[in-house]
């Protein structure tokens, strides 16, 4: 695909590249160069070249490439080679079954992160069932605003994706407060409610953790929920290297034990919290004892556990305010 060392040159095979030669190529190219993924990439970043959906990409797998096409791909190519995201270098990122707007001022959504929504959308319907109304969710730490997007969707009565449930769901009538504290995320998080229609329900605050909040709000949200920096500092060297150099750090970096920012997201999370409103965070694998031990030392939380995610790993706190 390219004149140089590291591709394959079109010219000199003397025939077409195709969307399936080049899905096939990058990804052994990727694969030889350590890349996580390498065959979702390479679909990604032809489908975005050539401007195809994955399904369209493999019903016109015989399509022919341009040379501007080629040109663009192999810079492309370089790039994610050099273990630079794809979603960053493609602009977007799937989660929950929806196309999110991705920048280097956020953390790229991951797929573990879905049990989140999961868990705050089963929260806000137990609130309404019991009365609550109108339902009202915080979400400190937003990026890209894809939990909170997702929550808002999914209470419209969405599920994954854009389609109505099959049995027909009342709307629930919802306020989302999402905070984070880089002025890029929260751009990024309001064109992406508005890309999905969730900018009315969902009002965006820049500041650090409850610091955008006012004394009026104390008390008076019924879902808490976060994804917050937890990576402890002997992790980051462990970090995946598409990860630890490209991704902001200020995002995941926990600190020493990885409680920098959950310490406090815990100890304070009842002032903020309804009576029997529950908090919903993520957590790293490996500190679910010291965040067990966070949530039991606040009194105002009660029946506090941690739970696994898809692949087996501990990964969300759970807790109701008394």
């Amino acid at each position: 695909m390219s004149a140089s060392s590291e591709h394959e040159s079109a010219k000199t095979q003397g025939d077409v590249w195709t969307s399936r030669r080049l899905i096939r190529w990058i990804d052994s190219h990727l694969t030889a160069k350590g890349i996580d993924s390498p065959r979702v990439c390479a679909e990604m970043l032809v489908g975005h070249v050539v401007g195809a959906e994955r399904m369209k990409l493999y019903m016109e797998a015989d399509r022919p490439a341009s040379a501007t096409e080629l040109e663009r791909l192999r810079a492309l190519v370089v790039r994610a080679s050099r273990h630079e995201p794809v979603q960053y270098l493609v602009g977007e990122a799937w989660f929950w079954s929806k196309r999110f707007a991705v920048g280097p001022a956020t953390l790229i959504p991951r797929p573990a992160t879905e049990h989140l929504v999961e868990e705050a959308v089963a929260s806000a319907r137990a609130a309404a069932a019991a009365g609550a109304r109108p339902i009202r969710v915080l979400e400190i730490g937003t990026g890209t605003g894809c939990i909170s997007t997702c929550v808002a969707a999914a209470l419209r009565g969405q599920r994954r994706g854009t389609e109505p449930t099959d049995t027909p769901v009342v709307p629930i009538d919802i306020q989302i407060i999402a905070t984070d504290i880089v002025p890029g995320a929260i751009e990024l998080a309001r064109l992406n409610a508005t890309a999905h229609g969730a900018s009315e329900a969902i009002e965006l605050r820049l500041g650090s953790i409850y610091e955008p909040l006012t004394p009026q709000e104390q008390g008076t949200f019924h879902v808490l929920i976060s994804n917050p920096p937890y990576v402890r500092d002997d992790e980051w060297q462990e970090m995946a290297a598409n990860v630890r150099e490209h991704e902001p750090r200020s995002a995941l970096a926990g600190g020493t034990a990885g409680m920098d920012v959950l310490a406090p997201l815990i100890a304070n999370a009842h002032t903020w919290l309804a009576p029997a409103g529950r908090l919903v965070v993520e957590i790293g694998h490996r500190q679910h004892d010291d965040v067990l031990a966070a949530a039991r030392l606040n009194p105002q939380l009660i029946d506090a556990e941690i739970r696994k995610d898809f692949e087996g790993f501990w990964r969300m706190l759970v807790a109701t305010r008394r």
